[in-house]
């Protein structure tokens, strides 16, 4: 039993002495033979540097670049390499204050103590050079470059977008991306719509540092370094300087402006109102300038273009005319004299204005006459083939859905909505088995359950200007793909249910209702407009003033939308700023006899701010 405890004894004392030596081993070969095969001293050591890739650059359809990258820096401390610096200096340098470095040194200790943290971000080159010249009296600091979005024109905001640093949400649903921490992510518009292409891929850089934490050089001439990828630009579709057009038209109005190529699809302007300077989203103020904006009452980070939810009013009008010429309800030549009023017991419906008798469709739109639709769409519901009001019904919504409504159009930006065009579940259940044509008779003129999108009433113009089709309004035309600009494929040709043949009468008449009809003061010399007024009804207040058309007549080049909210009828507002973007697009330049009406649209003021936006958020420095 003795020879066994000694034996064990020995055993241990030589597994501990064994241990010993492979640690002395190790630390030798740690301290001399591994530093000298570096090419270290003892007062250098290696400190790995996250190399951030440049974010794709943004340009509009002409080459413009309309999003591109400031440089700026970060400032990293690593509080366990802290040595007694002088901390008046510091924040004098940075331009933070006292306080801020408590509450920054007190974050770093907690969550990263051995590790660097970002300790001020976003510090401007001036601040930074400051920084790096005294950087030997602050051990345990260190910069590391960092980049910014800037916006040359001002504007676009809702479009665009804007990037902000990543939270622990979107990393843990984005892991395919692997961003970590201090990452920044696309949070709004084409930002966060195309964040895989523009995001790049991050780097690594290994440097040796001295004592006072003073880079000396690339580690190892730099073969375990990895450059950054920087993010693919993009093409848009849009035409920046007819976007900065339509904001100034909409200045102090809330409302909106969508302009597409009918063609194409692509959206030459998206303007939603009250606006904003997206350069103010940028920058160490993001957090101030966002709650100021989240606060106003305005609600200028609201996309109404793509979000707003409005009645189109006798906008609708073309597209009740339509269905109606399809379903065989009326003809071309369908006349109605109006008395001013519709005859309907128990109902008081009257025309919106004098006019002359409608003899045809064309003069039809041209007055924007009520009863002249609503005896449409009666004829249209009522037509004794089929058989029942459901049918009947169900027929019409799947002809007026066919335009796009009811649904998302599926545009590249987040958060669009559907619209609404109620359906015969809605009407049973409202209604059960007893309702008819003159139940929801307000349809026929775009009132009543009818809810549209900006966006949804300009491309449904785009499918008449088209005769029957229209194709995925869009914001990205081409994306760079490793040098080369590739053009967006997955866009979608959708045809409606009516067919060519009936839109040729439709268009001559909105033609006349710009010619000598309800828009005939936003007529344009030289520009065969076609258009259509609107007046929507507002439950919560004045009308709104909408009015959407296209040009030229023949092989249309842009459809425009506007809606203008509280402002009257079509003709006052929305009609005017139509015009002047549909005249700017194609002609480049606005006429002089036309530029007084560009002013007042300019200098009308239908809302008035408690402040100014300028005042109430401030820019990065």
């Amino acid at each position: 039993m003795r020879d066994f405890h000694s034996h064990r004894k020995i055993l241990l004392q030589g597994l501990i002495l064994g241990a010993a030596l492979i640690f002395i081993l190790k630390l030798f070969y740690l301290q001399v033979i591994d530093q000298k095969n570096r090419g270290l001293s003892k007062s250098n050591a290696i400190k790995e540097l996250i190399l951030y890739p440049a974010r794709g650059l943004v340009f509009d359809r002409n080459g413009e670049l309309i999003v591109y990258n400031q440089s700026l820096f970060d400032i990293l401390v690593t509080p366990n390499e802290i040595d007694t610096i002088d901390i008046p200096k510091l924040c004098e340098i940075l331009e933070i204050d006292s306080l801020f470095y408590a509450s920054q040194m007190r974050k770093a200790k907690r969550e990263s103590f051995y590790k660097p943290f970002v300790f001020v971000k976003q510090v401007s080159i001036e601040s930074y050079t400051k920084f790096k010249e005294r950087l030997y009296e602050f051990k345990g600091f260190s910069g590391q470059p960092r980049t910014i979005r800037t916006y040359p024109y001002h504007c676009g905001a809702h479009v665009l977008g804007d990037i902000g640093e990543v939270d622990s949400a979107q990393i843990k649903k984005h892991k395919e991306y692997n961003y970590l921490s201090g990452d920044y992510i696309g949070k709004n518009g084409i930002e966060r719509s195309y964040e895989q292409y523009l995001r790049g891929e991050r780097g690594v850089k290994a440097v040796l540092v001295d004592a006072l934490s003073r880079e000396k050089g690339s580690y190892a001439d730099g073969q375990y370094d990895l450059e950054p990828v920087p993010g693919d630009n993009l093409i848009t579709t849009l035409d920046i300087k007819l976007q900065a057009l339509g904001e100034r038209l909409l200045l102090n109005k809330v409302g909106s402006i969508v302009a597409i190529e009918p063609s194409t699809g692509e959206i030459l302007a998206l303007v939603s109102s009250p606006t904003f300077d997206p350069n103010i989203l940028t920058g160490r103020q993001r957090g101030n300038n966002f709650s100021a904006l989240n606060k106003d009452e305005f609600k200028p980070l609201y996309n109404r273009a793509i979000q707003g939810l409005y009645a189109p009013g006798s906008t609708f009008k073309t597209l009740s005319a339509l269905t109606a010429l399809k379903e065989g309800a009326i003809d071309t030549n369908f006349s109605y004299f109006c008395p001013g009023y519709y005859p309907i017991p128990g109902l008081r419906l009257r025309c919106s204005h004098r006019h002359p008798p409608a003899m045809n469709v064309q003069q039809g739109l041209t007055h924007s006459c009520n009863p002249y639709f609503w005896q449409t769409f009666r004829n249209t519901i009522d037509l004794p083939r089929f058989g029942n009001i459901q049918y009947a019904y169900e027929t019409w919504y799947k002809d007026i859905v066919s335009f796009g409504l009811n649904q998302k159009l599926g545009i590249d930006l987040p958060n669009e909505k559907r619209g609404n065009i109620p359906s015969v579940e809605y009407f049973n259940k409202m209604y059960g088995n007893y309702w008819k044509s003159s139940t929801i008779i307000s349809l026929g003129i775009g009132q009543g359950e009818i809810l549209v999108t900006p966006l949804q009433l300009c491309n449904s113009y785009c499918a008449v200007a088209n005769k029957g089709y229209y194709i995925t309004p869009h914001l990205v035309k081409k994306i760079n793909n490793k040098g080369q600009y590739e053009s967006i494929k997955n866009l979608k040709k959708y045809t409606l249910k009516i067919p060519l043949g009936y839109y040729q009468p439709i268009i001559d008449g909105l033609e006349n209702v710009v010619n000598n009809g309800t828009a005939r003061a936003s007529k344009v010399e030289g520009i065969a407009l076609c258009g259509k007024t609107g007046t929507a009804q507002n439950p919560h207040g004045e009308e709104h003033s909408v009015f959407v058309g296209f040009a030229p007549k023949d092989n249309p080049r842009i459809a425009v939308a506007c809606i203008v909210e509280n402002a009257g009828t079509g003709g006052l507002y929305a009609a005017p700023i139509s015009s002047l973007m549909i005249e700017q697009y194609l002609n480049d330049s606005i006429a002089t006899k036309r530029k007084v009406i560009e002013k007042r649209m300019m200098d009308s003021k239908l809302i008035k701010y408690a402040h100014e936006h300028a005042d109430s958020v401030k820019k990065q420095p």
